[in-house]
């Protein structure tokens, strides 16, 4: 049978239960036409790049797919009349990919990187920048105090 990946996006005022509904809907969907789903992710509430149906986050929801195309067009078509998904894509693959998808991976490194302290450059680096010795700017040598300049040219 064929594989797909398939991707659709889910208001962001739907409740994580709702999301989780909607995907149990397409999989039953899809087992009923004969087949079956390898892999389900749940992306979280996401930003979207620009606004879709006056939406400016969505529920991104990942489903690998081992199934015949008619399951595949029966899911899309029932996400077009859904009003709780925004949009969806399908695409045919060669082969599923092992283990947790690009967007989990990336999630993951920034977990690690948010458990490590990773804050702007400074913070990461050891401190905020009342920590420099010496500076950026180098020795500047040392101040002149502003009385000694007004008190030169008041004695004149």
């Amino acid at each position: 049978m064929p594989l797909y990946e398939h991707v659709f996006l889910a208001r962001q005022d739907a409740s994580t239960q709702q999301v989780e509904e909607l995907t149990a809907q397409m999989t039953g969907i899809v087992e009923g036409l004969g087949g079956k789903i390898t892999k389900t992710e749940n992306w979280g509430v996401r930003s979207l790049t620009y606004r879709m149906s006056k939406n400016r986050k969505a529920h991104f929801v990942l489903l690998n797919i081992d199934a015949p195309s008619a399951a595949i067009a029966e899911v899309e078509r029932q996400e077009r009349i859904s009003e709780d998904v925004i949009r969806y894509l399908s695409v045919r693959v060669e082969e599923l990919e092992e283990g947790p998808s690009a967007m989990m991976r990336k999630a993951d490194r920034d977990r690690e990187r948010d458990d490590r302290g990773g804050g702007f450059r400074g913070e990461r680096e050891g401190g905020f920048r009342g920590d420099r010795e010496g500076g950026f700017r180098g020795d500047r040598g040392p101040r002149r105090p502003r009385d000694e300049a007004e008190t030169t040219t008041d004695a004149e």
